[in-house]
């Protein structure tokens, strides 16, 4: 059986043409920096989101990660979305790995953080019973959320103000972008650092890269290497990510179209709650007692998802077309008509 796999769009495969387009590039040692195809890369990203600098490392959890050990010193703390992705979805990293403390703040549904709680979490320069204050980690896409514009720039000027770093986990930066009809540029500006997923919606099969001041990526290029990251012969990689940029930004229009589709037909059904569509995201929320009949039918129909749970996560990417859309709605259809 063909699956239609739902579950997140970090399983998409590269495509042959991906492959094709990591045979005979240039290599070198990106420890020593003599990568050609990995420096032309961040040298490429670096100047389309308007940095001085960029660093291409494994995965957004290590990008994040290096990001706010950059930013932050031990003892220091950072300000962030109680159900954002660097807090609770990356292993607890800054705290164990950087001894940076996490201010977590509760979300607004639509992602964003309330300014008058963040304001308040910062805390008083100088008095030694507190973490220093150093860093507002924001995320867009949240949930496939896009952060107002307006806000983005309410935050920065706000995070300035407090003395704070404003770091962005842009994991789904181009899905924003796209979603906005603005160059992922006009995203980046309000933020002093950005770390950008390749591996999700835009289908590579690895990477991130971190972008800000070459002072902050020449601490985090050291960090990197700390933690085990460092590439050597990654040009390969690189050219693929390369072929990425060229040709799925503009096709994550069509993830977001299939999400309408999707989350249209489904809302028509009984017995389901519809969250979204979000980007390329939509929430689907059965009754609780109907869980466990829903997850076995659909594994049955070939669809996958998460199993268990309160609420289904439906995410479309490259590897979903307008046939997978159907078969999910033809099996959803079947189990609740």
């Amino acid at each position: 059986m063909t699956f239609v796999d739902l579950r997140s769009d970090t399983i998409t495969r590269p495509t042959a043409a991906m492959r094709a387009a990591a045979t005979d590039v240039p290599v070198g040692d990106d420890v020593f920096g003599e990568d050609p195809s990995v420096n032309a890369l961040q040298e490429r990203l670096a100047d389309e989101l308007g940095f001085a600098a960029g660093l291409f490392v494994a995965s957004g959890t290590q990008s994040n990660l290096l990001a706010l050990m950059a930013h932050c010193e031990r003892g220091d703390e950072y300000l962030v979305g109680s159900e954002a992705h660097t807090y609770k979805y990356e292993g607890g990293g800054a705290a164990v790995l950087g001894s940076i403390q996490p201010q977590p703040i509760p979300q607004a549904p639509d992602g964003t953080l309330p300014l008058d709680l963040v304001a308040k979490a910062v805390k008083p320069l100088g008095d030694p019973h507190f973490a220093r204050s150093k860093l507002l980690a924001l995320e867009n896409t949240w949930g496939g959320r896009v952060l107002p514009q307006d806000y983005l720039a309410k935050a920065r000027e706000l995070a300035h103000r407090k003395g704070l770093a404003i770091h962005l986990d842009g994991a789904r930066l181009f899905n924003a972008a796209v979603a906005d009809g603005v160059p992922a540029r006009a995203i980046a500006q309000h933020f002093d650092s950005v770390s950008v997923c390749f591996s999700k919606g835009l289908g590579a099969p690895i990477g991130s890269m971190l972008l800000g001041s070459e002072e902050l990526i020449a601490k985090a290029r050291r960090w990197r290497k700390v933690v085990g990251g460092g590439w050597r012969q990654a040009g390969s990689l690189a050219a693929m990510v390369n072929y990425a940029l060229d040709h799925h930004v503009a096709r994550l229009a069509e993830d977001h179209r299939r999400a309408r589709e999707l989350a249209d037909a489904l809302r028509a059904l009984p017995g389901l709650s519809i969250d979204g569509p979000h980007t390329n995201m939509v929430f689907v929320t059965p009754a609780a007692e109907r869980v466990p009949a829903l997850d076995a039918h659909l594994a049955a129909q070939g669809i996958r998802v998460f199993p268990g749970g309160t609420s289904k996560r439906l995410v479309l990417h490259l590897d979903v077309d307008d046939a997978g859309v159907q078969r999910t709605i033809a099996a959803f259809r079947s189990f609740f008509v």
